[in-house]
């Protein structure tokens, strides 16, 4: 079976039989507001088959086209071609381009704000070390005595 959007329009191929669709169309809408509780859907078909038998005196006989288009879109709205953006929808994208574009600023501005914290926290903690280093009461072993010496060099040079 051909999908709705790839099979071409039956109706303008048809022709004559358009106005015959168009009209079975009426009948259908017609039965299926007076479908009633317990009604499928091939009654409400026979109930069309006959509102469009007492409307034009003649029998409906393309059912096969009929079963094929009765759901579908018309014809021309078929087509894919995009409709172009309205006034609303253009001005709510130019506000959410704004929108996302100050969110980023925001968050650049946030994490250059936490990089110079980090680095301010690093800082702290070699004081805390050295601090630690100076405060002992006995002597450094040769591995503390030289990070004694790297933290000095570092803070007085920072």
């Amino acid at each position: 079976m051909v999908a709705a959007k790839e099979r071409p329009c039956i109706a303008s191929n048809v022709g004559t039989r358009s106005m015959i669709l168009s009209t079975s169309s009426g009948a259908y809408k017609a039965a299926s507001r007076e479908k009633t509780s317990g009604q499928n859907e091939n009654d409400v078909l026979k109930l069309a088959h006959q509102i469009f038998y007492t409307n034009h005196k003649k029998k409906f006989l393309p059912k096969h086209a009929w079963k094929e288009l009765r759901n579908d879109k018309k014809c021309s709205q078929e087509t894919d071609m995009k409709r172009p953006q309205g006034v609303k929808v253009s001005k709510a994208h130019g506000k959410k381009i704004v929108a996302e574009e100050k969110a980023m600023k925001d968050f650049e501005t946030m994490w250059s704000i936490r990089q110079q914290d980090l680095v301010l926290k690093e800082s702290l903690s070699k004081m805390r070390l050295l601090d630690s280093l100076i405060a002992k009461k006995e002597p450094l072993i040769e591995y503390e005595e030289a990070l004694k010496k790297k933290l000095n060099n570092e803070l007085l040079l920072s």
